[in-house]
């Protein structure tokens, strides 16, 4: 049995960025008008602060569930079908939270940017 020759297949504009690369070409950052930079800016800056909220809201729920349970030692005794309140507290509870903020964000992130 003869063996076929092995073939590397890649994409056209792969072998153009390799190419770039070896020349040590950079990719220059797009130049924006004044007004679009500022706004650009502006953006960055209120997307950032939304985004630093967001973080210390996740922060208090990690932290704070653990917490709350520390706290109210008497919550490892309720069972929910079975299962200690504590375990669904620290293994469900946080999903829904943590869906319920990343939607909040996005939204607010959503409406910077549709601001004029």
């Amino acid at each position: 049995m003869t063996r076929q020759r092995r073939v590397v297949v890649t994409s056209p504009q792969t072998r153009v960025a390799l190419a770039r690369r070896r020349l040590g070409h950079t990719a220059l950052p797009p130049h924006l008008a004044p007004g679009d930079l500022e706004r650009a800016r502006r953006i960055h800056r209120e997307q950032l602060r939304w985004a630093l909220v967001a973080v210390a809201l996740l922060c208090a729920v990690i932290v704070g569930i653990p917490l709350l349970l520390a706290a109210f030692p008497g919550l490892d005794d309720v069972r929910v079908f079975g299962v200690p309140l504590s375990w669904l507290a620290v293994g469900v509870l946080p999903y829904p939270l943590l869906i319920a903020l990343s939607r909040w964000q996005l939204r607010r992130a959503e409406r910077i940017e549709r601001a004029p």
